[in-house]
C-alpha cells in the first residue's frame, strides 16, 4: 500500500490550483455553544456537552446520554415564520449560516445572489418529525399528517433554507454521505469555486437526530457508549477504555470565497482550503475496512491536492468517533498514509467534547481546524487516560497546546466506507 500511496503523490492526482480558495466565516450550533467565541472558548477548555436526555423520556433505553443543543433559540437569528416551517435540523443550518455570514462581514446587498452558492448536507434529514407524524398517522389515519412533513424531512431541505432565509440563488445542492457528509459539502463547494462556479460559498453540514428511533437503532448496533452515570467521561477516542459513541446534533457552516474575492472586499482571512480528497472502502455498509487503506488514499489525495508533502501535516482533527472498531481504523489508516511522520503529527478529537453529530461532524470539526489555524491552539482530545497500543498516535490528551501549525488535516469517514478528507492551511 505504501508504494500505491507514492505512486498517487507522483501521479498528482487531485484538484487543479486554478483558484485559491479561503475560509473568512464560521458559524456553529453545537452542545458547547452556538456563535465562534463559545464554541471555541469550551473547545480548547476541554468542555464536555454531554448530559442525559432531556428532549424525549429515555428511561427505557440503555443509552441515556446524548450531546443535545441545550437553549436553543432560533429566534435570535430567524423569524418565527421562517422557524415553522423548517425542522429543527434546517433551524440548526440556517442559525449558523446566518452566524457565519455575520462573522464573515459579508454583506449580501452588495453580492450578485447568483454568485453565491450553498453547499450543506445532513445524513438523516428530520427523523423527529417524521418519526412524530407516522405515530400520528398510525394513531389517527389517513389526512391527520401535517402538510409541511414531506418537505421537512428531504435532506436536502437544509440547503434550500439556507437560500432561502439569505436569499441567495447560486448553485445550491445538499449532500448526504452519512458522517462524511459535512466534509464533502466542503469539498464540494471548493471544487464550485475553483471552476470559477460562484465567488462565495456557505458549506457545511447539520444534524438532529437526537430521537427514540435514532437512539434505539444506534443502540442495537452495539455503537453507543452506555456510560449514563459517568456521562461526561462517556466519549473517550482512542483511549483503551472506550465503549461507543454518543450521539449529538449540531451544524457546522463556513464562509468559503476566492482568495481574489475575499482580498477585494478586505475580508479577514481564517484560513485556506487548500485540498480535499475522497475514496470508497467498497467494503461493508456499517463496517470500515479494517487496513485502513482506502482512508489511507483518501489522505494522500487530500495532501497531494493541497500541494503538499505529508510532512508538512502538523495536526490531524481525527474523525475519533470513540467506538473499538472505528479507532483502531483510523490509526491504522493514519500510520499507512504518514508512516514514521504519524508519530510526529498532532492528533485530536472534537467528538470527545462534542459527541458525533453525524452529517454535521465534519462542518463543525473542519471549523474547529480552521480556528486551530487561525488560534495557533490544539483542542485537547478529553477523557483520554489509558493508551491503546492498536491505536499508536501523539494524542493531544485532556489539555489544549498552544502550537503554531502550518497545515491540518480534518477527517471525516462514513456508513459504506464514504472517506473524506480535507486540508487546511494557514491564511495567506
Amino acid at each position: 500500500m505504501t508504494g500505491q500511496i507514492s505512486n498517487l503523490l507522483a501521479m498528482g492526482l487531485g484538484m487543479s490550483h486554478s483558484e485559491d480558495v479561503v475560509v473568512t466565516g464560521v458559524g456553529v450550533v453545537t452542545s458547547i455553544g452556538c456563535t465562534r467565541k463559545t464554541f471555541w472558548s469550551a473547545l480548547i477548555e476541554g468542555v464536555s456537552g454531554v448530559k442525559p436526555i432531556s428532549a424525549f423520556d429515555a428511561s427505557g433505553h440503555k443509552t441515556r446520554i446524548a450531546a443535545e443543543v441545550g437553549g436553543f433559540t432560533p429566534e435570535t437569528w430567524l423569524g418565527h415564520k421562517q422557524i415553522r416551517r423548517m425542522a429543527r435540523v434546517s433551524q440548526f443550518a440556517a442559525c449558523a449560516a446566518v452566524e457565519a455570514v455575520h462573522d464573515s462581514g459579508l454583506d449580501l446587498d452588495r453580492e450578485d445572489s447568483f454568485r453565491i452558492g450553498c453547499v450543506v448536507g445532513s445524513a438523516a434529514g428530520d427523523y423527529g418529525n417524521l418519526e412524530e407524524q407516522f405515530l400520528k398517522f398510525r394513531e389517527k389515519g389517513t389526512g391527520s399528517v401535517n402538510p409541511l412533513t414531506v418537505p421537512k424531512v428531504i435532506p436536502s431541505m437544509p440547503a434550500s433554507n439556507v437560500a432561502i432565509v439569505l436569499g441567495i440563488r447560486g448553485p445550491n445542492l445538499g449532500v448526504a454521505t452519512a458522517c462524511a457528509t459535512g466534509c464533502h459539502a466542503i469539498g464540494t463547494a471548493l471544487g464550485i469555486l475553483r471552476q470559477g462556479g460562484a465567488d462565495v460559498v456557505l458549506a457545511g453540514g447539520a444534524e438532529s437526530t437526537v430521537t427514540p428511533f435514532v437512539l434505539d437503532g444506534y443502540s442495537c448496533m452495539g455503537v453507543l457508549s452506555e456510560r449514563n452515570d459517568r456521562f461526561e467521561e462517556a466519549s473517550r477516542p482512542f483511549d483503551a477504555d472506550r465503549d461507543g459513541f454518543v450521539l449529538g446534533e449540531g451544524a457546522g457552516i463556513l464562509v468559503l470565497e476566492t482568495f481574489d474575492h475575499a482580498r477585494r472586499r478586505g475580508a479577514e482571512i481564517l484560513a485556506r482550503v487548500a485540498g480535499f480528497g475522497m475514496t470508497s472502502d467498497a467494503y461493508n455498509i456499517a463496517i470500515p475496512e479494517p487496513d485502513g487503506r482506502a482512508a489511507a488514499m483518501a489522505m494522500a489525495q487530500a495532501v497531494k491536492s493541497a500541494g503538499l508533502n505529508l510532512e508538512d501535516v502538523g495536526h490531524i482533527n481525527a474523525h475519533g468517533t470513540s467506538t473499538r472498531v472505528n479507532d483502531r481504523v483510523e490509526s491504522n489508516a493514519i500510520r499507512l498514509a504518514f508512516g514514521e511522520h504519524h508519530r510526529r503529527a498532532l492528533v485530536s478529537s472534537n467528538k470527545s467534547m462534542i459527541g458525533h453529530t453525524l452529517g454535521a461532524a465534519g462542518a463543525i470539526e473542519a471549523a474547529a481546524t480552521v480556528l486551530t489555524l487561525h488560534h495557533g491552539i490544539i483542542p485537547p482530545t478529553i477523557n483520554y487516560r489509558t493508551r491503546d497500543s492498536e491505536c499508536d498516535l501523539n494524542i493531544v490528551a485532556n489539555e489544549a497546546r498552544e502550537v503554531r501549525i502550518e497545515a491540518a488535516l480534518c477527517n471525516s469517514f462514513g456508513f459504506g466506507g464514504q472517506n473524506a478528507v480535507a486540508v487546511f492551511t494557514r491564511s495567506p
